[in-house]
This record gives C-alpha cells, structure tokens and sequence, in this order.
C-alpha cells in the first residue's frame, strides 16, 4: 500500500516520555510524512482506525547473532552454509514478528541473507550486518580446539571459517576489516576479550593490542563507518575505547573507572542480560559446552550491575540481546530485565532513539516523524505501564509495519 493514514492513535512521544490521544499519521511509500499530535490527518489514503491503540516506533536490537541457530557448537560447526541461510530468514522473520523492525547482527550472517531481505524473497527486520567477526589466535572468535598443533605455523596470520577471522597483528586485521568492508558490512566487530563460547579463551582476558585494535577502528573509519568490540574486562574496554571503538557489547564486568573513559569518548554499551539468563537455564538440555557454561554462572549477576555503573557515569546505554540458537524467542525479555535498573521509558528510549544514534540512523529509525522510515507498531495497552505487552513474544502487538508493510497483522 503506498498510501495510508493510522487515526485516532494514542501516540507515544519517546523525547517527551507522554502518550498523546486522538493522534494521527501519514505514510507515504516506506517513510513517515505527516505526524499530528492529538490531531486528525484528513485525505484521498486508505485509513486506518487505530481505535485509541498505542502506536510506536518499531524496536531496534542491536546485537543479534541470526546464524547462530544452535547452541549445539560442534553440530553448528559442520552445519551446511545453505541450511544456516534458511534457518537465519526464519529467524529474523520471528525477529520482526514480536516488534524488531531493526536488527544489528554482531557476527556470521551471510551476505545472501541481508540481499534476499532487500529483495523481497524473504520478511524481517533491516538488518545492519558485520559479516565475519575479527579475532586474534585464541581469541573468543576462535573456536578451534586447543590441542598438539603445527609447529609450521601459516605465515599469512589469518584463517577464516563462516563466523570469523582470525588475524593476528596489525596488517592481518587490517586486511580482514577491509576484506568484510569489501563485501558489504555495514560496520566491524572485533574481539577485545575473552568470551564465553569460546574454548580457550577465559572471560576476563585481554585480546588485541591498541595497535591492532586501531588498525581496524581507522580502516572502518575510512569507510565512513565504525566498529563495535565484545569486551567483558575493564582493561579491554578501556583498551578498545580508547583505540576509537564506538560500542561496546556486554561489558559485564565493567567498573566506574572504565565506565568514565567510555563517557569521556562518546561510546556506547550494549549490555545482552537475557543472553546470561538463559543460556544458564537452557544450555544444558541444549547440548551447550560445559566449560562455557561455567563461563556463565562466573559472571550470571554481573551484568545488571554493570548497567547501573554505566548509567551512573553517564554513558548512552542501548538495547541488545545476543541469543543463540534455541534462545532465540526470549529476545523480548531483555525488556523487563534492563526495567530492573531503568524505567520503562527509558527501557524504550535505548531500543528506539538510543539505538538509532549507534547507528547513525537518528530521525531515520527509532521514533514516529515525517522523515522517517515508517517502521511502526500498533499496541493493546500502554508498554510504559506494561512492557510485558512487548516482552512475551510481543502478544501484545496487534499489528507490525516495516517500511510501511505489514508484516504481522493487517492494515486495515
């Protein structure tokens, strides 16, 4: 539909934090043109009579992994390129389903994905894709078994699977980011730490050399782009903030101190709760491996505290969840997680206008404005009373537009 006017909506205001009655919309094609607050929006269009429903700006999760599609590692190992590809779509498309008209994938999507969404082949949210993720040898993007080895080590400094590449010393990483810029990333993910899936790697250990870290941030940058690091250790983060990283994914173990030098640089973190909450609840059934989750009960409480201490510094906060494999409907929960330590309003303000920012895309995605994408949801209820009208697998979303189509509910 190319036209079509939403009447009688109760709008929710994000910058105001207020729920404006009787609102009307205007979409034109795939944007926003015409916004009245508390007023009615007259013409030839299609309506639609939101019946005082809350409408919204579609959610942002900025740290999605869509294939990732078992938490079974060895299986998900030797899974074939093309069923990971047709399990990625169905997942994505469950994605924008419980409200997540956007989505930032940190690591492994392939390109085929992302081009069969702009083609139409397949529903989902848009997605800013990171391709292959860069990892230093024994990094948490290696996930080769420890082991004898070959004492002839390559000489390259890189090898490469479907999820990352390991590269090791500034010129390697250097020519990695520019071999996933090459191929369309819309940004960079590097390893700053150690991580939990990994095998060798423990969680508070330091990877990559400030060196090596800006190798990537300045190839990135030259692309008019940026990059975002998992980090859980002060150190690291203070290491790749400094070295020019916009985002910093998880930081479960950030401290005031680090949490200062991420507010003194502008970066941002994307703190994943939900991810710690059920891998320690599903991993075993899940065939997750038990080093890992040993990794995950050592720093299971951290992480909402790690969020308070970046708030008290005054660092943006955004909205991420990370979930792998069968986790992946819990993405919602992370909602009434992150309301542990933020209001509601704020909870919505870092998966919308927050998000938008990290982006680049503010005033684009994120917020109910002529100029932006009309990426919009319909609610039964009010989400700054209940946010578990969005956070149950979005059962309270009555109707989900992404650039103006609908891709649950109806329009009409």
């Amino acid at each position: 539909m190319s036209e079509l006017i939403i009447q009688d909506a109760a709008l929710l205001d994000l910058e105001s934090g207020e729920i404006v009655a009787g609102s009307s919309v205007r979409v034109s094609g795939e944007r926003i043109v015409e916004v009245a607050p508390g007023g009615r929006i007259t013409g030839d269009a299609p309506v639609l009579d939101a019946a005082g429903r809350t409408l919204m700006p579609g959610l942002i999760d900025a740290h999605v992994h869509a294939a990732v599609t078992t938490l079974d590692m060895p299986v998900m190992a030797r899974r074939p390129a093309s069923r990971i590809g047709i399990e990625a779509a169905g997942l994505l498309e469950a994605m924008v389903r419980r409200g997540f008209t956007t989505v930032r994938d940190a690591g492994g999507l392939d390109r085929g994905v992302t081009d069969a969404l702009d083609a139409g082949l397949v529903t989902g949210p848009r997605v800013f894709r990171s391709g292959r993720v860069i990892s230093q040898t024994g990094g948490h993007g290696d996930f080769t078994e420890a082991g004898p080895g070959d004492p002839r080590l390559c000489a390259c400094h890189i090898h490469s699977d479907w999820f990352a590449h390991v590269a090791d010393g500034a010129d390697a990483v250097r020519r990695a980011v520019r071999e996933e810029l090459k191929n369309g990333a819309h940004q960079i993910k590097i390893m700053a730490s150690g991580g939990i899936s990994s095998p060798t790697d423990p969680i508070d250990m330091v990877q990559y050399t400030h060196d090596e870290i800006r190798a990537a941030t300045s190839e990135a940058a030259a692309r008019g782009t940026y990059v975002l690091a998992h980090a859980f250790a002060p150190q690291a983060i203070v290491r790749a903030v400094t070295a020019g990283v916009k985002s910093i994914e998880h930081g479960f173990l950030l401290d005031a101190a680090s949490a200062r030098v991420m507010a003194e640089h502008g970066s941002f973190l994307v703190p994943t709760l939900v991810v710690l909450e059920q891998l320690a609840e599903f991993g075993r059934r899940c065939n997750y491996p038990a080093e890992s989750l040993d990794k995950v009960h050592a720093v299971l409480t951290a992480g909402t505290n790690a969020v308070q201490v970046a708030l008290d510094a005054g660092v943006r906060v955004g909205f991420g969840t990370d979930l792998l494999g069968e986790t992946h409907p819990a993405q919602g929960r992370e909602l009434l997680l992150r309301a542990r330590v933020q209001s509601p309003l704020d909870v919505l303000r870092s998966a919308t206008t927050v998000n938008a920012d990290l982006l680049g895309r503010s005033g684009e995605l994120g917020t109910v404005a002529p100029g932006a994408f009309a990426d919009l949801l319909l609610v039964s209820g009010n989400p700054l009373e209940d946010l578990s009208l969005l956070a149950d697998s979005g059962a309270g979303i009555d109707l989900v537009v992404r650039g103006g189509k609908a891709v649950h509910g109806e329009l009409s």
